[in-house]
């Protein structure tokens, strides 16, 4: 049985074979003459390869301060085969690591080279990440800027995942016009899940039929907020409760509406920004949220804050003729800034960019 304990005998570091006590010492070399993402990556490797069963990591922040979160190792390996059987992935495959290994999505993909045996590559990290590659691999994972940024080069790419954010509606549109024959998939999960419990294939389907499906051994019901709660046991010890609100279409699928935090209540309706955007999305052309601010007659009005230099009025305007849109998802206000806050995985922070504005 594959443990932490041990390291795939076809497992490949940058194109070189390494016993574990040989791996050590490549890591122990990254954190001193490494370049700074090396330095994170041989950190990594060095707590890995420890005796210890578990290794402290950190949250990405978007949704408040980072914090630390210990798992266990055995959990780690358990995701990575988990991965490894809905993906079909297989020894002396190629790999590609373009994350950053300094939160949980960068650190599993050096985990699933050494457990599944792949061949893995590590680049420094960039919104571009295969600008200057001109192998092939079977598997990589991105965020959603560094996959839109990859569109005309992922013929180098069978199988690619996309976490950290959801993929945008103008972004999945680009990707299926171009016809690719890469398979991309969206997925669902946290540094408390260990990555991705649930993934969502990128193919031309409506909305409604935009679902996640569970990988295995992977409980989900929701809460009386209309909130996720997923029982994982193979990868965490207890229930996971989550701020996502969700549709159940079956005992293995959901549609995810957003997060709990943002929802707001305008004239006693609720309103999901994040299923908003996705309607928004066919016309605004910047980065750009939507949220509450509060207002003396709705209690919460909704208002658009997008990124660069915007002909507001203009927009608005483009807004109240999206058919989609009902008359209450229509912003009662547009906000320009110079630039959305975010973290420094590139996710937008709602609540740091609303602090910035004077309403």
């Amino acid at each position: 049985m594959q443990t932490y304990k041990n390291l795939h005998k076809h497992f490949k570091f940058n194109g070189n074979v390494y016993a574990k006590e040989e791996l050590k010492e490549v890591a122990y070399s990254l954190v001193k003459e490494g370049e700074e993402y090396e330095k994170h990556i041989g950190d990594f490797l060095i707590d890995w390869l420890n005796e210890k069963s578990t290794i402290t990591v950190h949250t990405s922040g978007s949704t408040g301060k980072p914090k630390p979160i210990t798992l266990l190792k055995e959990h780690m390996v358990n995701s990575a085969l988990a991965t490894g059987a809905f993906f079909e992935l297989q020894p002396m495959n190629n790999a590609l690591l373009c994350l950053p290994a300094t939160y949980i999505a960068g650190k599993m993909m050096l985990v699933r080279a050494m457990v599944l045996g792949l061949s893995i590559d590590c680049v420094t990290p960039s919104s571009y990440p295969l600008e200057e590659i001109d192998n092939l691999y079977d598997f990589v994972a991105m965020v959603p800027l560094q996959f839109e940024n990859s569109l005309d080069k992922l013929n180098r790419v069978k199988k690619l995942i996309v976490g950290g954010a959801p993929i945008s509606y103008k972004l999945k549109q680009q990707f299926l016009k171009g016809a690719q024959e890469t398979k991309v998939y969206e997925t669902y999960g946290m540094t408390e899940t260990i990555t991705h419990i649930a993934v969502k294939p990128l193919l031309n389907q409506s909305m409604d039929m935009d679902v996640f499906s569970t990988l295995s051994n992977v409980k989900i019901k929701m809460d009386r907020r209309g909130c996720l709660l997923i029982d994982a046991p193979s990868v965490s010890n207890g229930l996971i409760h989550t701020n996502d609100m969700v549709n159940l279409v079956s005992e293995d699928q959901f549609k995810w509406l957003g997060r709990y935090d943002n929802v707001i209540n305008s004239g006693g309706v609720k309103l999901f920004p994040e299923h908003i955007e996705t309607k928004l999305a066919s016309v605004v052309e910047s980065r750009f949220f939507v949220a509450g601010v509060p207002d003396d007659k709705l209690g919460q009005k909704l208002i658009l804050i997008i990124e660069g230099n915007q002909d507001t009025l203009a927009l608005q305007r483009k807004i109240e003729k999206v058919a989609s849109l009902e008359k209450f998802e229509i912003p009662k206000k547009i906000y320009s800034v110079n630039r959305l806050e975010e973290t420094t995985s590139g996710k937008i922070q709602r609540k740091a960019t609303l602090d910035k504005i004077a309403f």
